[in-house]
């Protein structure tokens, strides 16, 4: 099996998740995020995008529902022994065959909770699943059971988190060396992917973020690629990735020679950087983060350009997103704790003038407060 953890820890987390359950007062777990799958099993695969639970019960016992090509999958990638397969024909439903696992596993009746917040589980999915379930069950929604001991990282995942902030800095060197006057933004993401996958990465959790021109205005994806001009901005937002835990940088590459007023937000994004690390503490609040940082930009004089939120939680995450579980955004009462990592952004739009200004890293909560990740440093980048 290509199991990235060693089966104690694994025994270790149901465990941990199985108390959390007992104390909901819930009998068993029907599992629809591929992230919870992962965690608590290793199992590994995008097979979610169609009908797919994991049961997992108060005692332990796990039975995994899923397609055929994914059978495979489960037995190389995860210590899951109960895989049951639901056949693809005109008709099927899955969500009878799930209930008939929750019945046979002794649920009847019972109280269970569900990830109701999965992207696997579509609102079709959701709606037959109910009707299985009328009657049947009692249930409640418990899409952040998983995700909650998720937040706080082992030393195990801590490891893969470090890696993939090496390989994010790798990234950025790439960028560093491809991004001039002339070149195509293909061949910088091409440079950048290239050198996590060297590395031994994976693929993102989501798209890495490019856009020169008035595109660097954008926090998004797009399609459509350009040549860089002889004065130009290149906003990058990436992410080194191991074993799908990620890393992630924000940067601004300026070509030619930077506005002042650009220098100034640059400058203002870094200042706000470091007080929202400075207020990175065990027991303080995600809110009171993002309060240092939006005091910093708004004393600059960006209260109209800086964003709503600043951050959040990074982890084991699948498509189509690598946000994870919580976010910084004002007035969070979510209290830290250490081994939680973050990726904290400062990003200032100035629509009027068209400057961009983008700044982020990884950063580790630790006893004593808060560690960087990366070692690229916090200066605007002129090429």
């Amino acid at each position: 099996m290509a199991l990235h953890f060693t089966k104690h820890e694994f025994v270790g987390r149901r465990q941990a998740t199985c108390h959390a359950m007992s104390e909901r007062g819930l009998e068993a777990l029907l599992m629809f995020r591929q992230e919870s799958m992962y965690y608590l099993t290793g199992y590994d695969t995008f097979g979610y995008v169609f009908f797919q639970c994991l049961v997992l019960t108060a005692d332990g016992t796990m039975t995994l529902l899923t397609r055929a090509p994914d059978l495979r999958q489960a037995r190389h990638t995860s210590d899951i022994e109960d895989v049951r397969v639901w056949v693809d024909r005109d008709g099927a439903e899955p969500a009878l065959e799930l209930r008939r696992i929750v019945e046979e596993h002794g649920l009847a009746g019972r109280q269970i909770g569900i990830e109701l917040e999965a992207y696997g589980l579509t609102g079709r999915s959701w709606e037959g699943l109910r009707q299985a379930l009328e009657g049947f069950c009692s249930w409640s929604d418990a899409s952040d059971l998983v995700s909650r001991q998720r937040v706080v990282k082992s030393e195990a995942e801590l490891a893969y988190v470090q890696r993939a902030a090496e390989l994010a800095d790798d990234a950025l060197e790439a960028a560093r060396q491809t991004a001039r006057a002339g070149a195509q933004e293909s061949h910088i993401l091409a440079a950048m992917q290239g050198a996590v996958f060297r590395g031994g990465g994976d693929y993102p959790a989501n798209r890495f973020i490019i856009g020169s021109g008035p595109g660097a205005m954008l926090c998004r994806y797009f399609s459509g690629r350009r040549q860089l001009s002889d004065e130009d901005q290149l906003t990058l937002e990436f992410a080194g990735v191991w074993r799908h835990y990620h890393a992630c940088l924000m940067r601004l590459v300026r070509i030619g020679e930077p506005p002042p007023a650009q220098r100034r937000m640059v400058e203002a994004c870094a200042e706000a950087l470091q007080a929202a690390q400075a207020a990175i503490a065990p027991g303080r609040t995600m809110g009171e983060v993002f309060a240092a940082q939006a005091e910093c930009l708004d004393a600059a004089g960006f209260a109209a350009q800086r964003l709503n939120a600043c951050g959040y939680s990074l982890g084991t995450t699948f498509e189509p997103n690598w946000m994870d579980w919580p976010m910084f955004y004002a007035g969070n009462p979510v209290e830290l704790a250490p081994n939680m990592v973050f990726f904290l952004h400062m990003i200032l739009f100035d629509d009027e003038a068209g400057l961009a200004a983008t700044l982020g890293e990884t950063v580790l909560v630790t006893d004593e407060g808060c560690r960087r990740l990366n070692r690229a440093p916090l200066d605007l980048i002129v090429n």
